[in-house]
């Protein structure tokens, strides 16, 4: 589905990705780890097609990242993305107008199960709320991957459930999710592969369970294990 092989990318001679080759392959869900500055957002900006790698290639259906893949890959930043005038209502009219898989019905049980009301101007919304219309507004796509950039960030504890659900819902419908997070406790219980990431190169990845065999540790112990430099 997306490949990449020896994927780079280097900003002024600083390298933010390195050498990076995997496969992402529908029905699965893939979390994305590694610390602040690791190459995660790198990465999903040059697999959504918004960033041009220096050298190597990433393909969708054995063609090139373009105008044609944006079609089927649904990417959610971290950033805000929306104008300060639109309200949650006009949120969705943009994407009907520039996505050709976006649902409106979709995206109306998003927003009234995350807890959004039409009405509220975007930029009013917490940043909890915020986090939560950039979700409903990509999930609300049906496309066949998904990459969401730290899509728990901002969520409490008891709306996180709710955002696990909605991907999981996705995931039914055989698309491939790519999430990146801290959260990786809260990752670990739906998850099917883990790739772990560090000065932008793959240091680990493969099945989540067997992984847990192999190392003989959850993926929470591992993420401990391998980042303990970087958060000491």
């Amino acid at each position: 589905m997306l490949e990449c092989r020896n994927l780079e990318k280097k900003y002024l001679g600083k390298t933010a990705v390195r050498d990076i080759s995997l496969e992402i392959e529908p029905g699965r869900i893939y979390a994305l780890l590694g610390p602040n500055g690791s190459g995660k957002t790198t990465w999903m900006k040059m697999a959504a097609g918004l960033v041009s790698p220096t050298s190597g290639s990433i393909t969708y259906g054995g063609k090139p990242i373009g105008t044609q893949s944006k079609k089927s890959i649904a990417y959610m930043s971290t950033e805000p993305f929306f104008y300060s005038y639109m309200t949650v209502r006009d949120v969705g009219k943009y994407y009907r107008d520039f996505f050709e898989d976006f649902e409106p019905v979709r995206y109306e049980e998003l927003v009234e199960r995350l807890g959004l009301r039409m009405k509220d101007k975007a930029k009013t919304l917490s940043s909890g709320l915020a986090a939560k219309l950039k979700l409903a507004a990509t999930l609300a796509r049906r496309a066949a991957v998904y990459l969401l950039d730290e899509p728990l960030n901002g969520i409490d504890i008891i709306a996180r459930e709710q955002i696990i659900n909605a991907v999981l819902e996705v995931a039914s419908q055989q698309a491939a999710i790519v999430m990146s997070s801290h959260l990786v406790d809260e990752l670990e219980k739906i998850i099917d592969n883990a790739i772990f990431v560090m000065d932008g190169s793959i240091v680990l990845a493969g099945e989540a369970e067997a992984l847990r065999q192999e190392r003989g540790k959850t993926i929470v112990e591992l993420y401990k294990e391998i980042y303990a430099s970087c958060l000491s």
